[in-house]
């Protein structure tokens, strides 16, 4: 049996390689809470806020539950964040159950409250497992509703895209082309759902371009703090869980923190081929735990900013 050394060049290059030591931090982060429903919660989420603030994240958004039912808890949170924390809230706002004059109405109060970034969705039936089904009154689906809220007001508009195809799809075509009428509609920028593997985001980033669109297309990063619980959400929007993956993570149901420590390495491996692939922009999905965003940012180079 013949075995393969590297080479000593091969090696010395492995060996001098700093581990994300020479990554500069040049790059915009953005992060994603969703509204409490207890105290502890609530408790848990401005820890998490307080946490990620120093990092100077591009904006933060609040989620909104499905068929609207975090509608107040939403807006209490977002307008919270917009009055008490030097950071730019950004407010998620869906079609589902709602007329367009109530959604007039939402997008009037978070304007009011000096919120001016919405996060634009179709979103999701109020029942798992249903399609959606629009308002008779109110729109189609996030391209109607982007255009709308750009009416409205002048607000910064981010949507949501899918490297790995909407699950409603009729197909990867059509996908993208629903993704091209929402940013010709007025939206900035597109924030992906999230994903595992880096060529998923590449490749999906040149279909898009070979598509004509040329908006800012942001990863979305979700550090997986809970294994099963990412299978199930993975299962509903069509995201591929690789089977190395599962083997990782298997025998850590009873070692929380263990697990912790091997979801931030996968989660800045997964950054840091992004960032060798040119990305600059973060968007990170965090459950509202702080921990595990914050040791990748700074694993990627980023630092709290100094206070004047």
């Amino acid at each position: 049996m013949t075995l393969h050394f590297p080479s000593v060049e091969e090696a010395r290059r492995a060996l001098d390689a700093p581990l994300y030591a020479d990554l500069a931090g040049d790059l915009n982060v953005s992060f994603e809470f969703f509204p409490p429903r207890t105290e502890k919660m609530d408790e848990q989420l401005w820890s998490a806020i307080e946490t990620l603030t120093p990092l100077g994240p591009k904006f933060v958004s609040v989620t909104y539950g499905a068929g609207g039912s975090t509608r107040e808890r939403t807006h209490n949170t977002v307008a919270r964040i917009a009055k008490e924390t030097p950071l730019a809230a950004a407010a998620h706002l869906t079609c589902v159950a709602a007329c367009k004059d109530e959604i007039a109405e939402v997008a009037d109060a978070y304007w009011e409250a000096g919120v001016r970034h919405i996060v634009a969705l179709r979103g999701d039936p109020p029942e798992a497992g249903k399609r959606f089904e629009p308002h008779p009154q109110g729109y189609q689906g996030a391209a109607e509703l982007v255009e709308g809220l750009v009416q409205r007001h002048p607000f910064e508009i981010s949507v949501a895209a899918y490297p790995e195809t909407h699950p409603e799809a009729a197909s990867a075509q059509s996908d993208i082309d629903n993704l091209k009428r929402k940013l010709d509609a007025g939206a900035t920028r597109a924030i992906t759902q999230f994903f595992f593997e880096p060529d998923s985001f590449f490749r999906f980033r040149d279909t898009v371009a070979a598509a004509g669109i040329d908006a800012d297309i942001i990863p979305g990063i979700m550090p997986v703090s809970n294994f099963a619980a990412v299978q199930r959400m993975s299962a509903m929007c069509n995201t591929n869980v690789p089977n190395w993956m599962g083997r990782l993570f298997e025998g850590l149901d009873t070692l929380p923190a263990a697990r912790q420590l091997v979801s931030a390495t996968l989660a800045a491996e997964l950054c840091r081929k992004l960032y060798a692939g040119g990305v600059r922009d973060f968007h990170f999905y965090t459950l509202n735990r702080a921990e595990l965003s914050y040791a990748i940012c700074h694993l990627l180079g980023l630092r709290p900013e100094k206070s004047a």
